[in-house]
């Protein structure tokens, strides 16, 4: 397969810093972000520094830092192949506590800011006449969970689904890809050491690992026709549950 240039947006842990080591692994270029500049480069060093590798701190609500993204992957490695939109935030507050700056969080990181750094990369992306956007979504988009108070958070993340098919009809027949991969919980520092109690959310009865993303996204970063899918990768969770 041919060398890209991915740039990985939340990137500093988790799945997004798992995802930046998978395709650097795969000997690909890497770009990571990340809001917290002395995280990212201490992700950065972890990640062995080098070659393949850049970082651009910045906070994404900023349409300019995805710009700036953009230009360090072309100044540095001649393209923007690839643009992961991992950086989000995910917390539970009852509907009705809900207010007008609480709600402005999810979608200003969430929404806006996939949403402008994509902006940011189709430019390039046409130049190329290729790309890929794969944003990071979730099956409670299409499974909701009562007792879980998460719609400020499931609003942002649906219209991210949403903004998965548009820009597949819209830039498809350019040759630029968009997909969503929807992870189950994952272990990851988010969870703390919580994760394991909810592996009964999960038909496989455990939850997922970095690298069960990390894998599904490097395929639909490689596919040439891919385009317009969510694709779960929750351990049937999106596809129903267990009773008892």
């Amino acid at each position: 397969m041919k060398k890209q240039t991915i740039i990985i947006t939340g990137a500093s842990s988790g799945i997004g810093k798992a995802l930046a080591h998978y395709f650097l692994a795969k000997g690909d270029n890497v770009v990571i972000n990340s809001a917290t500049a002395s995280k990212l480069k201490q992700t950065y060093d972890e990640l062995g520094g080098g070659g393949n590798l850049a970082f651009v701190p910045g906070d994404i609500r900023d349409k300019a830092v995805g710009e700036l993204l953009v230009k360090t992957a072309v100044d540095r490695f001649g393209s923007a192949d690839v643009l992961i939109n991992n950086a989000g935030i995910f917390e539970s507050r009852p509907f009705l506590e809900v207010d007008e700056a609480y709600l402005d969080k999810f979608l200003n990181t969430n929404l806006k800011g996939t949403y402008f750094t994509t902006q940011a990369v189709i430019p390039q992306m046409l130049k190329q006449k290729d790309g890929v956007v794969i944003n990071i979504g979730t099956p409670i988009v299409g499974h909701a969970l009562g007792g879980v108070p998460v719609t400020a958070a499931m609003a942002s993340k649906g219209a991210i689904h949403a903004l998965t098919l548009q820009l597949a009809a819209e830039f498809g027949a350019q040759n630029i890809r968009t997909n969503t991969v929807a992870p189950g919980v994952i272990r990851t520092p988010m969870h703390g050491d919580n994760a394991d109690q909810m592996a009964g959310l999960h038909l496989m009865k455990r939850v997922g690992e970095v690298n069960d993303v990390a894998e599904m996204v490097y395929t639909v970063a490689k596919s040439q026709f891919v385009n317009g899918a969510i694709i779960n990768v929750d351990g049937g969770f999106g596809a129903g549950h267990h009773v008892g």
